[in-house]
């Protein structure tokens, strides 16, 4: 997202020339799109063939360290999510610099896998940046808007930008942990073991493919995500060294979830660390 630091004076007069009344239908019509694309993670999915709970037979062909974190994240019983919504509150920074505070909401379906993360950043005067990255269908799309009316971000539809946003969805599955349930009853994940305290997750929708390593602390949880990930330079997706970390984790509808965290670049210029947030609410649709 860090085209995101190319809003400018520019921008920030065309919304405040809009005035109130253009900028408060901008607004609206973010809304609306949003609930749009909502409504397509609300289309019936295929649920975990006929299995509504999770049990613990599923350990037996599971690396270790996976093994561990499902013994710590679920208790037997533990029904299986059909969809999530996800509120967030933090600081969000688009480039190197000052931090700017957010609030998000984002829905998630795991079968097919899809979300949808609609967030609100502070990061110019009195006027909020709308951004909206969503996974559906197949397609990945990231879209930027000061006031939700003038576009600073639009990027969609390509091979880069698909991979990169299944690639999320994988790695804040520990938010919605059943997700990462080995085959039909999680999103279809496959794990490898690589060793004692890290396993590789890989995910793969229609023609799209995630892979993400996750790390885990001696208790089970996952402490820290990692993968090559497309990043956004000048317009030019560039593989980059990407790094999530978890931490504080607590007990949500029966869950162990990680309720704050970090997520970061590793660039040629050291660490870009962009996204730091907790969240403030959690619910969840279950497969009955």
């Amino acid at each position: 997202m860090n085209r995101l630091a190319m809003l400018g004076v520019a921008a920030i007069g065309g919304v405040a020339g809009a005035g109130v009344g253009i900028a408060a239908s901008g607004a609206r019509a973010w809304e609306r799109a949003t609930a749009h694309a909502v409504d397509r993670l609300a289309r019936p999915g295929r649920d975990a063939n006929g299995a509504s709970a999770f049990t613990l037979d599923r350990f037996a062909e599971l690396p270790a360290p996976v093994a561990r974190y499902l013994a710590f994240a679920l208790t037997p019983g533990q029904p299986l999510i059909r969809r999530a919504r996800i509120e967030h509150e933090g600081e969000f920074r688009a480039s190197p610099g000052s931090w700017s505070p957010f609030t998000s909401v984002e829905h998630v379906a795991v079968h097919p896998p899809g979300f949808v993360w609609d967030a609100s950043i502070r990061m110019l005067p009195l006027v909020p940046v709308r951004v909206r990255d969503s996974y559906l269908d197949g397609r990945g799309a990231m879209l930027g808007a000061a006031a939700g009316l003038v576009t600073v971000v639009d990027q969609q539809g390509t091979r880069e930008m698909a991979e990169a946003t299944l690639m999320r969805f994988l790695a804040e599955a520990t938010w919605f942990p059943t997700a990462l349930l080995p085959g039909d009853a999680g999103a279809g994940v496959v794990w490898t073991a690589i060793d004692d305290s890290t396993a590789r997750a890989t995910l793969t929708d229609g023609g799209v493919t995630a892979v993400v390593d996750f790390h885990f602390a001696l208790g089970g949880e996952v402490v820290r995500t990692s993968a090559m990930r497309y990043r956004d330079v000048n317009g030019t997706p560039v593989l980059t060294p990407w790094i999530g970390h978890s931490r504080d984790y607590r007990r949500v509808d029966g869950m162990m979830l990680p309720t704050s965290g970090e997520v970061e670049w590793m660039t040629e210029a050291g660490r870009l660390p962009y996204w730091r947030g907790r969240i403030t609410r959690a619910s969840f649709e279950m497969v009955r």
